[in-house]
């Protein structure tokens, strides 16, 4: 538990620090975002804010992690390691886009199939260092990940080759992180979700360490997941970046996330699901990154489908509201009302699932 706190309040405090000196890092080198033309007109006046935030996010978290560590004397793990490395490679891969917007002076970075391709890569890399990473000593055939597809435990009768699983978590790291990605589009907004997926996934961590099967007792009912203490270390760590960073990015925005904070921060959900065994129940944990993501599938599919058509006014969802006349305030805080409403259930079914057994 000091592992934990430390790591929380670490996080928290080089966040609201480190996001001041970069913002003057940016500011006086012109490192401005881009808007794109044909986004609400309101957006326009963001032009020239300081992009590329989630720098400081993913490097608050991997100094918290490492730092409590040190200060608890406790150990450091595979799958600790496994998910920093997954969020600061995703990173990277969205700091390229943004320095590709900055370095060309337009809105779009590097291109989608680049985009995807570094994404898969990294996704491949994970899920087969999560597969093959050797069972901790004890732990007798508990790695980081499994091949089973899981809800709030490994379903048996879900086993997929390890092709398929690799497939499968390629596609959830993936998925998510172009689903925060297409959320970050209000100030705070992916900022503010994010901070109470991460949370809630440090809870799971928690309850799940004090649950464990490897406790040395069996329990009757127990979790089979490797290391889930410092799974819950990371997610603090990750939360209370977030939401050290909301001070700065909440409206009117001082800095952007920029693709180097959402699709780090995207992949990191899936990996934490993945390691947890949540895998289904990500889509209850962050349902408002699911319905952002289908509202922008649902549109580009029917104005191909209608020749030109549009079901909303515009793409992802929450510029639709804006367009009905919602300020940006507005629409911010009722889709955090709705993800805290999707946090609760899921944390309800993960409870519920083992007081009653399931």
């Amino acid at each position: 538990m000091i592992t934990i706190l430390a790591a929380g309040v670490i996080s928290l405090v080089a966040t609201l620090i480190g996001t001041k000196y970069l913002i003057v890092f940016l500011v006086h080198r012109g490192y401005g975002q881009f808007i794109r033309d044909d986004g609400p007109t309101t957006h326009r006046t963001k032009r020239g804010t300081p992009t590329m935030g989630g720098a400081v996010v993913i490097a608050a978290t991997v100094a918290a992690y490492l730092l409590a560590h040190l200060i608890s004397s406790s150990r450091i793990t595979a799958s600790g390691l496994l998910i920093l490395g997954l969020l600061a490679a995703t990173g990277f891969i969205g700091f390229l886009d943004d320095w590709t917007k900055i370095s060309k002076q337009r809105s779009l970075g590097l291109t989608p199939r680049g985009k995807l391709i570094g994404q898969v890569l990294v996704g491949v890399a994970f899920s087969g260092a999560a597969l093959l990473f050797p069972a901790a000593s004890g732990n007798v055939g508990a790695r980081p990940a499994s091949v089973y597809i899981s809800i709030v435990h490994d379903i048996e009768w879900l086993r997929l080759p390890v092709v398929l699983a690799i497939f499968w978590m390629t596609l959830l790291i993936t998925g998510f992180s172009n689903a925060v990605n297409l959320t970050d589009g209000l100030d705070g907004l992916a900022t503010g979700a994010s901070t109470m997926v991460f949370g809630a996934f440090a809870l799971m961590g928690i309850f799940a360490s004090n649950q464990w099967c490897l406790t040395g007792a069996r329990l009757a009912r127990c979790y089979d997941v490797r290391d889930p203490s410092d799974l819950a270390v990371v997610s603090i760590a990750l939360a209370a970046a977030c939401f050290g960073f909301l001070w700065w990015n909440a409206k009117p925005a001082k800095i952007f996330l920029g693709d180097t904070g959402s699709l780090g921060l995207g992949a990191a959900m899936a990996g934490l699901a993945i390691f947890s065994r949540t895998e289904i129940l990500l889509v209850v944990l962050g349902l408002l990154f699911v319905i952002e993501t289908l509202s922008v599938m649902i549109q580009v599919g029917y104005f191909k489908y209608s020749g030109g058509k549009r079901v909303f006014k515009m793409a992802p969802l929450h510029h639709h509201f804006e367009l009905l006349g919602w300020a940006e305030t507005t629409v911010v805080v009722r889709f955090w009302i709705i993800c805290g409403v999707s946090v609760a259930m899921a944390l309800g079914i993960f409870y519920g699932a083992w007081v009653w057994g399931w």
